[in-house]
């Protein structure tokens, strides 16, 4: 009797941490029920042969930086011999997504030469006018439609343009800005010359918000055969004119100057800072970037699909009917064939629901529609096991034993009959 009253608390207890599990842990919801973005991307190569390895390489670092992304649960598949199928659940912009995935981060770290000082703050100045046009441009997507607003954006870029002796072929404003932006950073980059400290020598990345403004700096930490070449490049141009520029995918994204007092040992401690007045959103890009790693061969987002969570809140309440009612037919079944006996059976598949879905929160387990399907399959299914108990009880009740010793037997009895049954059915 008090093994049983034990079970009986025992029961309980996991009833109620189940409870306490499923109010206090979300479920994380797959692609297809949460929504998202779907890109699919396609690895490029002169000769355009590509072998697994590269594959897996490319793999491994878009890997890298959907995890730094912080996106739970997703998924990354090749498809055919040069393309790969990445799923993001929850996020809703493809674009955002598509800007740290598909860049190549190659990271060099360059030096100015020293005919250039003119042409660096000319492009500089130009390079403000755009970052000016694009914070107006985005003013201007907050507020209602001002055709005067835009038209002087366009203008504004023209003039730009023109004194660049640059032509963007892109049709939307918006697009122009970025395209010119970054022309100008690849304009300024090659003001610079290389040096051999690349993204290779980094270990790390981070990112923090400066102290005296809004704006957002990323940290670099080096291996210590990248912090002898930092303190050497530094040392190099430290108290002179020159500047050392930050190069990420051929174009400039910071550039700064060394102070005379490190013109001895330059700059030790395997350390730098990034601070190009960087907002929170692209400083988080950027270090996604450098941790991730450079891409050993560069892809092209050929498709981008945004599934909206629209469809996946109607299949959750079409399936969670489906259950109710499946439930329901099953346990009119139990009750009018086994009475009392089907009553705890009906009792005993709620509560194997139950522990369920309080161990998917739990792991967490991504629920998909295929598996909600799954799951309301093995409740059906655990319906077999008591139905080969309740007979067993009542051959046993039948035999003239009481309830109790029935129900005793008829459990005893059954365990075997469950598991060759199971065996069979995973074999």
């Amino acid at each position: 009797m008090k093994k049983r009253q034990s079970w009986l608390f025992f029961i309980i207890f996991l009833v109620a941490f189940s409870i306490y599990l499923l109010v206090n842990y979300p479920f994380q919801l797959g692609l297809d029920l949460r929504g998202g973005s779907q890109l699919t991307l396609e690895l490029i190569k002169e000769d355009g042969n590509i072998n697994r390895d590269e594959l897996d390489s490319v793999k491994a670092v878009l890997d890298k930086r959907v995890n730094n992304l912080g996106v739970s649960e997703s998924n990354l598949q090749t498809l055919g011999s040069n393309q790969l199928v990445l799923e993001l659940p929850g996020e809703q912009d493809p674009l955002a997504a598509s800007r740290v995935i598909g860049k190549t981060a190659l990271l060099e770290f360059r030096t100015q030469t020293s005919d250039s000082f003119n042409e660096l703050k000319k492009l500089q100045f130009q390079r403000l006018q755009i970052n000016n046009l694009i914070d107006s441009f985005n003013d201007f997507n907050k507020r209602s439609f001002d055709k005067n607003l835009k038209d002087k954006l366009e203008n504004s870029l023209g003039e730009i343009e023109e004194s660049l002796n640059y032509k963007s072929n892109e049709s939307e404003l918006f697009l122009k800005l970025n395209e010119t932006r970054k022309f100008i950073n690849s304009e300024i980059a090659n003001l610079f010359v290389k040096t051999n400290l690349t993204g290779k020598d980094l270990i790390s990345a981070g990112r923090r918000q400066e102290q005296t403004n809004n704006n957002w700096e990323v940290l670099l930490s080096f291996s210590s055969e990248g912090g002898d070449k930092f303190a050497e490049i530094t040392k190099s141009i430290a108290g002179s004119q020159r500047l050392l520029s930050i190069v990420l995918d051929g174009e400039s994204i910071s550039e700064a100057s060394v102070g005379n007092q490190f013109s001895k040992t330059g700059i030790t401690g395997g350390s730098a800072t990034i601070s190009g007045n960087f907002n929170a959103e692209e400083a988080r890009e950027l270090e996604v970037q450098l941790r991730g790693g450079a891409l050993p061969l560069p892809v092209q987002i050929i498709e981008t699909n945004t599934i909206g969570p629209l469809l996946g809140n109607r299949n959750i309440i079409k399936s969670f009917y489906a259950a109710i009612l499946g439930l329901i037919f099953v346990g009119l079944f139990m009750v009018i064939n086994y009475r009392i006996l089907g009553l705890i059976s009906v009792a005993s598949l709620l509560t194997y629901g139950l522990f369920n879905l309080a161990f998917y929160a739990l792991i967490p387990v991504t629920i998909t529609l295929p598996g909600i399907a799954g799951l309301i399959l093995s409740i059906g299914m655990a319906v077999d096991a008591n139905i080969l108990i309740f007979e067993r009880v009542r051959d046993e009740l039948n035999l003239g034993n009481t309830l109790i010793r029935s129900i005793d037997e008829g459990f005893r009895r059954a365990n075997s009959s469950i598991l060759r049954w199971s065996f069979n059915y995973v074999n």
